[in-house]
């Protein structure tokens, strides 16, 4: 029987996508999440019949990866969630609306 090669670019690709979302309150948990679903399922797969899979360090390398992206937008949507609940979504809005004024960009 052929050996299958497991390939961790789709892993990779949703991870930097997560890493980049980040920014945005945190919601790259998502394809983060993803990632990390994907990998684990094909680890499985490959834990099951291991003598059928090559690829198997990247794969764990791609879980890691994408588990250390899940845990930074966590953090920062659970802060998030934290900032709006203590300072109140208008005062959020009037800092925003002040930094706006100060740069000139309006």
């Amino acid at each position: 029987m052929e050996r299958q090669k497991l390939n961790p670019t789709i892993q990779y690709v949703l991870s930097i996508v997560g890493f980049l979302c980040c920014c945005f309150a945190g919601l790259g948990f998502i394809p983060a999440a993803i990632a990390f679903y994907l990998a684990n399922q094909k680890l499985k797969e490959a834990a099951n019949n291991p003598e059928n899979y090559d690829g198997v360090q990247a794969m764990k390398t791609a879980k890691t990866v994408s588990l250390v992206v899940l845990i930074l937008n966590l953090l920062y949507l659970a802060y998030t969630i934290y900032i709006i609940t203590t300072v109140g979504w208008d005062e959020l809005q009037n800092q925003q609306q002040d930094m706006i004024e100060q740069w000139g960009l309006q």
